[in-house]
């Protein structure tokens, strides 16, 4: 059974370029590999060939995920969500009751996490404990050290 993924609409834009990309350009690409290799003579004793197979073996499976992912793909109507919990597509800024650090996350589908842009998966443990929280409570968020505290300050739309 497959799973359901939930997407922005500049996160499933993101995974069809992609597929599209890997279809139109590396897909030609691997064929005309093959066929190099095929015209080096004896494909038994033919190393080239045996990689170029491989390659677009891999290729063909990288496709099938993608298009698997993007069959169960759902676009998520932000006009829709609620901003009293946190929920996908929130963001958060919290506040660590241990050190009184703030920090502010956006939590998206794992596909589209990148913590450099503060966008967190919210499968992640973070992004998991927060889920369901309203403004005001403090979450308990098992984390690799022990059990960290963070107190929700705002939930917004950005």
């Amino acid at each position: 059974m497959s799973k359901v993924s939930y997407y922005t609409a500049e996160g499933l834009k993101k995974l069809r370029e992609e597929l599209n990309y890997l279809k139109d350009i590396e897909r030609p690409k691997a064929s005309q590999a093959i066929a190099e290799a095929r015209d080096k003579g004896d494909l038994s004793e033919n190393a080239e060939y045996d990689a170029a197979k491989e390659s677009q073996g891999l290729l063909e499976l990288k496709i099938a995920k993608m298009e698997e992912v993007l069959a169960n793909a759902r676009l998520i109507d932000e006009s829709q969500l609620d901003t009293s919990k946190v929920l996908v597509l929130s963001t958060v800024k919290l506040k660590n009751v241990a050190n009184g650090m703030q920090m502010k996350y956006t939590l998206v589908a794992e596909s589209e996490a990148d913590l450099k842009t503060g966008k967190i998966s919210v499968s992640s443990p973070i992004g998991k404990g927060l889920l369901g929280k309203s403004v005001g409570e403090i979450a308990e968020i098992q984390v690799p050290n022990g059990v960290m505290k963070m107190e929700i300050l705002e939930i917004s739309r950005d």
